[in-house]
């Protein structure tokens, strides 16, 4: 039994690891959405809601969402939809399945590369169940970390494959996988630079430095290259990285996501770069008061904090350099971890938030090597390192995945996480905003009211709140109070389409259609595929008798969400205005594709036909529209009208029969005519 272990060791170790993974995040099978970037991203997204098609996939490729370019990403939602529709619980699980496929190859490329067993383990153990990882793992937007993960280790994999077997071939599946991880997230930009420190250690490519280790000598790289042109090999790397940054910094500017150096100052964001450091630091070692967001507040911060911030960064990158000549996972370990946070740690800043947990999912790869070999090094003349490197280990994994497993439970729902949030932190403006859109979504509108007072409390600036507090106050019917509220939002942001929406629709209920129209007509501009603000639009137009502007803006509502059937409904009503019968009867019939039990559609479908003289397709429509609602008068004497046209007395007397039950009024205006 124990040569068969020995023997299959490597496969115990691959089922250890996917166990583990699974005791820890299996219960994200039954999660929910969360309303933060879930909703906007996803399920208020229609290029997600058909499944893949030519045009969403074009969508994909061509067009930044929220301010992020990820076409690979948004293809793996649209294969998601295309299998088992927007299922939360299963698109959790394909997040999983990936950071599974992570966990593994991660092991797969350690002990390729280094031919070390047990630290390639407790690496990819460690990476597998830390609890900093739950965000990527049991966050469904987080996809795209986990899927560019998988991306980035198949380029570590295939460089080594190149390195060991140098071959054109190779060379270019490399850099190929490399822009294909890309695509899902750009975060992936310094991977060359990841790689120049894998030429250090472990695969020891640079001429004149000596092989340590003995494994490693045996198995060896097949030539060794000067420093100059180890950079030069990475040239077309370090191209696609430039190019993606560029993107990325252009799409992010264009959504308003990245901040001006006037809103943050430079010097409070490199501050704040250092105390991310730190804060990474400590929560590898002590991960507690984990919350989905973090706010920035570097004001509140002392000056000797952010010192020590600074020289704690300084000394480790010294001593790391200095004992890097002999334990050369040093520098490897430490500035992997460094140089991959780079794009995230605030120097160019994306969001409010001060840091985030996901932002360590490839990170800490660095850290873990450090540690998985550096501890068996400091204690390697001690007799009894195996063993208690062993129950470490054990100990120190075990703590993480309870740890991982209760923090992966508060990501259940939107309640759950922004309610651990509150908890966690302070001034956390975000949190109270996503709380108060859950509990509002729930029907507990005064709990929502106390959560955006309190939100605003904390950020004055708060847009979100403000505006939904106006949404609240508008429904409630105070559209004076909701009106003073969408003012503060525009006010704050000039360029927040959703608030002129709603500015608009306060001052429809006012009668003030023309003032609507303006608001309407600015949300437009400043978000062209704006739906709701075309469809009221297209509201507003008809309200004025301007049929064909409306016409016009209800087909802009339909091209953007083909679905909508309130606006095949009214584009309907808009071409009967126009005389335009056959129009209206096309825009009719998609209403009903959409809902079949709307009634309407089918009322005003039998007079359309009516109008062209179909009377029996018009006798169809109207039997619809009672089979849906038989106590529906209007249908019956509609249908009574038409038996008549036809000249069908019998049929008419009939449904004068069922109108005496009804409305004794439109049944005698019916017999007045069929007596005629």
């Amino acid at each position: 039994m124990l040569e068969f272990a020995k023997r299959n060791v490597v496969v115990f170790i691959y089922s250890a690891l996917i166990l583990c993974t699974l005791l820890v995040f299996w219960q994200v099978r039954n999660f929910e959405f969360t309303n933060y970037d879930d909703n906007v991203y996803i399920t208020q997204n229609q290029h997600f809601s058909h499944g893949l098609n030519r045009d969403d996939v074009i969508w994909a490729f061509t067009t930044p969402n929220i301010g992020n370019w990820l076409p690979l990403t948004w293809l793996s939602f649209m294969l998601d939809s295309q299998l088992f529709g927007l299922d939360p619980g299963r698109m959790h699980l394909v997040n999983l399945l990936l950071h599974i496929a992570n966990t593994l190859l991660l092991f797969a490329f350690l002990r390729k590369m280094t031919g070390s067993l047990w630290p390639s383990t407790f690496v990819a153990a460690a990476f597998a169940v830390h609890p900093m990882h739950v965000e990527s793992v049991a966050w469904i937007v987080e996809r795209k970390d986990v899927l560019s993960t998988l991306f980035w280790i198949l380029t570590l994999l295939a460089y080594v494959s190149y390195v060991k077997r140098p071959a054109a071939f190779r060379y270019l599946a490399t850099i190929t996988i490399f822009a294909i991880g890309l695509l899902a997230k750009p975060m992936l930009v310094t991977l060359p630079f990841v790689l120049l420190l894998l030429d250090y250690w472990p695969l020891e490519r640079i001429r004149g430095q000596r092989t340590e280790d003995r494994k490693q000598k045996a198995e060896g790289v097949s030539q060794k290259l000067s420093t100059g042109q180890l950079i030069v090999e990475k040239i077309p790397f370090l191209a696609l990285a430039a190019v993606w940054s560029v993107i990325t910094f252009l799409a992010q500017r264009g959504s308003g996501s990245v901040s001006s150096i006037s809103a943050i100052p430079l010097a409070y964001r490199i501050a704040n770069s250092f105390l991310s450091y730190a804060r990474y630091i400590g929560k590898l070692f002590w991960p507690q008061n984990m919350s989905v967001f973090y706010p920035l507040d570097i004001v509140h911060v002392p000056i000797w904090r952010i010192a020590l911030c600074v020289l704690l960064l300084l000394v480790i990158s010294i001593l790391a350099i200095r004992f890097g000549r002999k334990q050369r996972y040093l520098p490897t370990g430490w500035f992997w971890f460094v140089v991959t946070l780079i794009p995230v740690i605030g120097l160019v800043q994306s969001g409010a938030q001060g840091y985030a947990d996901r932002y360590t999912y490839i990170p800490y790869i660095g850290l873990f090597i450090v540690i998985a070999w550096g501890l068996p090094e400091l204690l390697s003349k001690w007799r009894y390192r195996e063993i208690a490197l062993g129950m470490t280990a054990a100990i120190a994994l075990t703590a993480s995945g309870v740890c991982a497993y209760i923090q992966a439970g508060y990501w259940r729902d939107s309640f759950t996480v922004f309610t651990h949030a509150l908890e966690v932190t302070q001034n956390n403006s975000v949190a109270h905003d996503c709380l108060a859109n859950d509990l509002r979504d729930h029907g507990k509108i005064d709990l929502a009211i106390e959560h955006y007072k309190k939100a605003i409390q904390f950020d004055q600036s708060d847009s979100m709140a403000l505006n939904n507090l106006g949404y609240i106050m508008n429904d409630r019917g105070d559209v004076n109070k909701a009106i003073e509220y969408y003012q503060k939002v525009i006010k704050i942001r000039p360029d927040y389409a959703e608030a002129y929406n709603n500015l608009g629709f306060a001052m429809r209920k006012q009668n003030n259609v023309k003032q609507a129209i303006e608001y309407f007509q600015m949300a437009i501009k400043l978000k062209p595929d704006y739906a709701e603000a075309h469809y009221n639009l297209g509201v507003n137009y008809y309200k004025l008798e301007r049929y064909q502007d409306a016409i016009d803006e209800y087909r802009q509502t339909i091209r953007i969400k083909p679905d909508w059937v309130e606006a095949h409904y009214n584009l309907g009503n808009a071409y009967d205005k126009l005389g335009r019968y056959q129009d209206e009867i096309e825009s009719y019939k998609q209403a009903i594709r959409i809902k079949p039990d709307l009634i309407e559609a089918h009322y005003n479908l039998g007079f359309a036909y009516g109008k062209l003289g179909r009377s029996q397709e018009a006798v169809e429509s109207y039997k619809q529209a009672i089979r849906i609602k038989p106590d529906f008068t209007m249908a019956h004497y509609a249908l009574g009208i038409t038996y008549l046209a036809t000249g069908d007395k019998e049929a008419a007397l009939e449904e004068y029969k069922i109108l005496k039950t009804l409305d004794a009024e439109q049944a005698n205006k019916l017999f007045d005519l069929i007596n005629k």
